[in-house]
């Protein structure tokens, strides 16, 4: 599986952006996607993730409440929907696949995630 990821851009605080992650072949609906940040100088951190099926979602903690992920398997896309931006959501995102399931002990971490496309910046202006 091929991931891209696009949307990014600069949007000031409170704003909102949706990024999709598109991928190609044929077996996306075999994997969890998730989508992680890394804003400079720090290591990429977990966001979101979305199981197989789109039923079960998982959220950080500084995200939950405003970002919203979801997946249209029939388009081979996973949406994060980001409302009321803030600065320190200012970071280039990344989308990634699991095979199989998530868990959600296990949503957050990146070691289990692959396929990583290149990112999409987003700038959150105060």
């Amino acid at each position: 599986v091929q991931l891209q990821a696009f949307g990014g851009g600069l949007v000031q605080a409170g704003g909102s952006l949706r990024l999709s992650c598109a991928a190609s072949g044929r077996t996306f609906s075999l994997y969890a996607i998730g989508w992680f940040r890394q804003a400079p100088g720090k290591e990429r951190g977990f966001v979101a993730a979305i199981s197989r099926g789109g039923d079960r979602l998982y959220y950080s903690d500084s995200v939950k409440g405003r970002f919203t992920i979801s997946r249209d398997n029939a388009k081979n896309t996973v949406y994060l929907q980001m409302n009321s931006l803030r600065p320190e959501d200012t970071a280039v995102y990344y989308c990634g696949t699991k095979r199989g399931e998530i868990l959600s002990q296990t949503a957050a971490l990146r070691r289990l995630y692959g396929d990583w496309g290149q990112g999409t910046e987003v700038t959150v202006s105060s």
